[in-house]
């Protein structure tokens, strides 16, 4: 009874434990469930905290507020993570219908320092960190010919050009993460200045073999009177906006009189109106009323006859 009651815990134990992935920052990373289908409800979340659920019946899904979650992605059971961080790094727990799975998650950085493509004879330190484990691993280099390294380059060879892996074990697995190293020549130093010449003064004495040379030449060939070329053009174009100013006032002055004379003789024209010849006509009869009967005129007087 003990031995199924211990082979009961074994395969349940079997049963939970779940895959470990491996992946490098600012990489896209698949977290496999390990179930194909769900009827009831499927549920994912880093450590205790949810990312999301989703209801079977209804395909109602509820979000966490984690920040893996906006970069998150349900993919049928399985889990999406992009653009992955260090941070990331964990446990993940996949609860299918009631069937729990636990998975983890490695982040693993590889790097140089100095980074970039390293010189020929130059120092250089192989870096390895693994994140999403309690305690740190032990890690090892491979070089690309296969043998192994600590991790420091005391002078860098063009043999050590290549893939280099940086191994781990966890849970009696072995994994890995590489980095491409690139050697190139060293940069070319500068020429070295020109020795002086016989006309130039040797360094520490100030004597000059051309007794016409000055110590300290001019400090441009373009300069005129002891001003830059930039500030004799600022003085041409304040010339011209002066002499183009004072061309519009004049213009302009002359506008204003001549409006002025105009409107003067406007002025005198209507003080002194003209003067229209009247001749003496006789007036016109009055025309007669309407609706009134127009009267005689009374006979004079009759006067005497006088008789002789």
């Amino acid at each position: 009874m003990k031995m199924l009651v211990w082979f009961g815990l074994v395969l349940g134990a079997l049963s939970a434990a779940g895959n470990v992935f491996v992946t490098k920052p600012e990489q896209t990373v698949t977290l496999e469930c390990g179930v194909d289908t769900f009827r009831g409800s499927l549920e994912w979340r880093r450590g205790d905290q949810r990312i999301f659920s989703v209801d079977g019946k209804t395909g109602f899904k509820r979000k966490g507020t984690i920040d893996i979650v906006s970069r998150s992605y349900d993919r049928t059971t399985n889990l999406e993570v992009r653009r992955v961080k260090l941070e990331d790094a964990g446990k993940f727990t996949c609860v299918a219908d009631g069937n729990t799975k636990e998975h983890t998650l490695l982040v693993v950085s590889v790097s140089t320092n100095p980074s970039g493509d390293l010189h020929l004879g130059s120092e250089v330190a192989l870096t390895c960190q693994v994140s999403g484990l309690d305690t740190a691993p032990a890690v090892h280099w491979k070089g690309p010919d296969g043998k192994l390294n600590s991790g420091s380059l005391k002078s860098v060879a063009r043999s050590d050009a290549g893939t280099w892996k940086c191994e781990f074990s966890h849970g009696g697995q072995t994994y890995s993460e590489s980095i491409d190293i690139k050697v190139t020549d060293p940069p070319t130093p500068p020429p070295p200045p020109p020795p002086p010449g016989p006309s130039q003064s040797s360094p520490g004495s100030h004597k000059t073999t051309c007794p016409n040379c000055t110590a300290n030449p001019p400090s441009g060939a373009s300069d005129l009177l002891g001003l830059k070329w930039w500030v004799w053009v600022a003085i041409g174009v304040g010339c011209l906006v002066m002499i183009l100013l004072m061309v519009f006032v004049i213009c302009l002055c002359k506008k204003i009189k001549t409006k002025k004379r105009r409107l003067q003789k406007m002025r005198n024209s209507r003080q002194f109106p003209k003067k229209y010849c009247q001749c003496n006509r006789p007036t016109a009869v009055g025309k007669p009323q309407q609706g009134r009967r127009r009267e005689k005129p009374s006979a004079p007087p009759l006067q005497p006859l006088l008789i002789e």
